[in-house]
């Protein structure tokens, strides 16, 4: 989805389901010129040719029917980009944090005049990733050049008409960690017998569970494949995870409402930007009237995350302010830029200096979901043993956590790219009931969605159904490879001694061998980073194990829960739902783009 988000090429577009109708409904309609002749029968021979023009098929006119995007969706898209950030930031003066006795209070000169902001951030790990193969710098430099272009005094802060910066910037790692623990308990609970369960009423999914943080996938399930959103993990992406985080904990702690923090994520996908969107992550899925907040009829939902750019904007950001980002200092931020967190166990629990994720081949580019889950099951079962089985392509891997017997005790997968999603999604199809007469219904031996016992040696060749968890993302290759990282184009054509700005041109097409080779470096960097298990140890001067890690995140999510005084499933958890498509429907009324537009600035009014 982020290649078709951002007219990029990353040769894994979806076949159409039906052929385009677009130049079926831009030809031009025959003026007879006399209509009392309406009806007069002529032959082929006096038929005058018709020259049309050839059909111009836009990114709204593709996506219109909601194969893929809708054009209101089009439009939201192209609300968040950098633009806006600059917009924002020279709109509003940002409240000052000022630093007393390690703790964070509001300066009254500007907290209670109403137009004032607090401006967050989030980073993903593949952006730093992108950017320090970019620039030839490590992981960590490349984490300290981003907190100083946003938070430091030679960044944002130097100019715009406010001299605003953002006061926190944040890992996304650490919600990550967060979603990887809560992902093993969710598939755990999949595995129990429903007699075995918390409630009846859980909102846990159906098994095989399948990973919800990849918006691109979110969206083709939706609008293509309903049957699959049972299956679909219901705990927010790390970003959204992130934005609830920041929005709950900082508009309680500062006294300030929630509209008033403005919170940007810089993600490596255009998806990215409908996840933003999305009416399920908004105030109202967390918020409380008892809260002294306005009623729910005159409260504007307020986005959990106000703004996405990719990796490729924040260049065009820092380049739009004249900034370079090589120039830039690559040290740690002083205490003065670097207010603490207002409550102090969440401080420690979100800029730790670890963020006690593992990053390896065996956890891949996407945040390590299946890994978690793999690893958290082989905890409970002293002396298993992880195999892995490549499919059809190396996209596609399958997993078997076996006993010290031999026994299987639960498969699971990864599935990268939509080719191989449209494989796992034939596989979870329900088996259609005959229509014959005296046919009967669908049985476990008869196709459909049906369970198989789990052998070793069945790879790519099961229904699917016997999988526990798997991990699909939209992109091949995964996360790394998303549709708003930093091209090989864009690398080739800058000097050493100039700036790096993404050209509006189109620079030469690179070789497959030049992207593979560009790809593999950004994944290198990604590995590079530190992990939990290469720097972070406890007293005994050992890692933490993984309950260890599963209780310390355990831990501040209920002390997140409790200082909210909001259950933790309202803030952790999401819904999805089917989304319609307008092929064959009136279109007697036409687009009103005004509408749309409308539309598109309403909080919510996404997917």
């Amino acid at each position: 989805m982020s290649a078709i988000l951002s007219a990029d090429d990353l040769n894994d577009f979806i076949s159409p389901g039906v052929a385009c109708i677009k130049p079926v409904e831009t030809l031009a309609n025959n003026e007879f010129s006399d209509s009392q002749n309406a009806y007069e029968v002529t032959t082929e021979d006096k038929v005058q040719p018709e020259n049309l023009p050839p059909a111009q098929i836009s990114l709204t006119d593709c996506l219109a029917c909601s194969g893929c995007v809708t054009s209101a969706e089009a439009v939201l898209i192209s609300l968040q980009s950098h633009a806006e950030v600059l917009n924002t930031l020279d709109a509003y003066p940002e409240i000052s944090l000022i630093p007393d006795q390690n703790r964070s209070s509001l300066d009254g000169n500007n907290a209670q005049d109403g137009e004032s902001r607090v401006f967050v951030a989030s980073v993903s790990p593949q952006v730093r990733a992108s950017l320090a193969a970019t620039y030839g710098i490590s992981e960590k430099e490349a984490t300290y050049m981003i907190d100083q272009f946003l938070s430091g005094p030679q960044g944002l802060r130097a100019g715009g008409k406010h001299g605003s910066g953002f006061a926190w910037v944040v890992d996304t790692n650490i919600m990550r960690e967060a979603v990887l623990v809560l992902t093993a308990d969710e598939v755990n609970e999949t595995l129990k017998e429903a007699s075995a369960r918390k409630s009846s009423k859980d909102p846990f999914p159906k098994r095989p569970v399948l990973s919800s943080a990849c918006p691109g996938w979110i969206c083709y399930a939706e609008k293509t494949h309903p049957f699959i959103l049972p299956h679909l993990s219901r705990l927010k992406s790390p970003q959204a995870l992130t934005g609830t985080f920041l929005k709950t904990v900082l508009s309680k702690a500062l006294g300030v409402s929630p509209s008033r923090i403005w919170h940007l994520a810089i993600m490596p996908c255009f998806d990215k930007k409908l996840e933003a969107s999305r009416e399920e992550l908004t105030d109202v899925s967390w918020s409380s009237l008892d809260s002294g907040a306005a009623s729910t009829e005159t409260h504007k939902p307020v986005r959990d995350v106000d703004c996405v750019i990719t990796t490729r904007e924040l260049l065009s950001l820092a380049s739009s302010r004249g900034i370079s980002l090589p120039a830039l200092p690559l040290r740690p931020l002083t205490l003065a830029y670097t207010p603490q967190f207002p409550d102090e166990t969440l401080n420690m629990f979100l800029f730790r200096k670890h963020s006690g994720l593992e990053q390896s081949l065996e956890t891949g580019t996407s945040g390590g979901y299946l890994h978690h889950v793999l690893k958290a099951f082989q905890a409970k079962n002293p002396g298993s043993e992880i195999v892995a089985q490549r499919g059809r392509n190396a996209d596609v891997v399958e997993y078997l956590l076996m006993s010290p017997g031999g026994e299987p005790l639960m498969k699971a997968a990864r599935y990268y790219g939509f080719r191989n999603i449209q494989n796992l999604v034939r596989k979870l199809k329900p088996a259609r009931m005959s229509r014959l007469p005296g046919a009967r219904a669908p049985t476990a031996s008869a196709g459909g969605n049906r369970r198989q016992p789990i052998s070793r040696n069945s790879a790519s060749t099961g229904s699917g159904a016997d999988y526990a968890y798997v991990e699909v993302m939209a992109c091949p290759g995964g996360c790394t490879n998303g549709g708003g990282q930093i091209r090989i184009e864009d690398v080739r054509e800058a000097s050493s001694n100039a700036q790096l700005v993404t050209s509006s041109e189109n620079p030469p097409k690179p070789s497959p061998h030049e992207q593979r080779a560009w790809l593999a470096r950004v994944d290198e960097t990604y590995f590079s980073a530190e992990s939990d298990t290469e720097g972070e140890m406890d007293r005994q001067t050992q890692p933490l194990s993984i309950p260890e890690r599963e209780a310390r995140v355990h831990e501040a999510l209920q002390h997140w829960s409790d200082l909210m005084k909001i259950p933790l499933a309202k803030l952790v958890y999401t819904t999805y739902r089917e989304v319609e498509s307008d092929v064959g429907k009136s279109k007697d009324t036409p687009i009103d783009t005004t509408r749309v537009a409308e539309l598109a600035g309403k909080i919510g009014g996404g997917w």
